[in-house]
């Protein structure tokens, strides 16, 4: 399948190329939005909502909000995770943000939650996440958290970003 050149050498059949993609992959990946994986949404300290990663630059990134679709630099200095590194205190292990967020979907039929997180009490919030991750640590998961994640699924409902999968998870799911 491949030719031998002299300046690189023949890849192993296991190893694993990423600048390049399949046109059919490509295209389901467009098509089932699965482009917007939570790899590529971020959080950033200090400004409200959620970003979708558009460009890297030097010590810069380039960041569209999912709110209202403007764009804006970020620098080394923000704070800045992806949601896939996001995780949830359970009684147990962790648990990844993406099956919370899953678990969310299923329970509100891929809707946005209709309660007002900014006006409910602390036991509406404790009561809707019982449904959502019963086992989930009531010493460590804050009201706070509660909010902030009704927060971003909003969002991501609203952005039409409705699989929570993050690709390594889907893959291991496959196997």
């Amino acid at each position: 399948m491949y030719k031998p050149h002299e300046h690189f050498s023949i890849p192993d059949d296991n190893q694993s190329v990423w600048k390049y993609m399949d046109l059919f992959k490509f295209l389901d990946l467009i098509t089932t939005n699965k482009l917007f994986m939570l790899k590529n949404i971020l959080a950033i300290t200090g400004k409200p909502g959620l970003y979708k990663l558009i460009s890297r630059g030097n010590n810069m990134l380039i960041v569209e909000s999912l709110v209202d679709g403007k764009r804006m630099p970020t620098y080394a200095r923000d704070k800045i995770v992806a949601l896939s590194d996001v995780s949830m205190f359970t009684d147990a292990d962790d648990i990844a943000l993406s099956e919370v967020l899953t678990n969310a979907g299923k329970k509100e039929g891929l809707k946005a939650v209709a309660m007002d997180v900014k006006k409910a009490s602390n036991a509406e919030l404790q009561a809707w996440f019982d449904q959502v991750l019963p086992n989930w640590d009531r010493d460590r998961v804050y009201p706070s958290d509660i909010r902030k994640l009704i927060q971003w699924y909003n969002i991501l409902i609203q952005a039409g970003i409705t699989d929570f999968t993050v690709e390594g998870e889907a893959e291991e799911e496959a196997k």
